[in-house]
């Protein structure tokens, strides 16, 4: 953004932002499977609204999804499911 203000290269506007080139870059190919994850944890969770994290993430291993427990937790724990 600051490229588009002052018409700057991108390596000036990193370096007076104080971060790295490649963080200005990177985009993160983990949001749409994530958001994939959520969708289902969600799903999973309206059918089975007795069933804690651990289940779901046994469901979901069963299904084939290949996620850690932990990351089911968080995920569990930021929907307030």
């Amino acid at each position: 953004m600051l490229q588009r203000i002052s018409a700057v290269s991108e390596r000036q506007a990193c370096r007076v932002l104080g971060f790295s080139r490649t963080t200005q870059r990177r985009n993160s190919p983990k949001r749409g499977k994530a958001q994939c994850l959520i969708e289902r944890l969600r799903t999973l969770a309206r059918e089975r609204p007795r069933f804690g994290y651990r289940r779901i993430h046994l469901m979901l291993g069963r299904e084939g999804e290949t996620v850690d427990h932990k990351r089911v937790y968080r995920i569990y724990r930021a929907e307030g499911l």
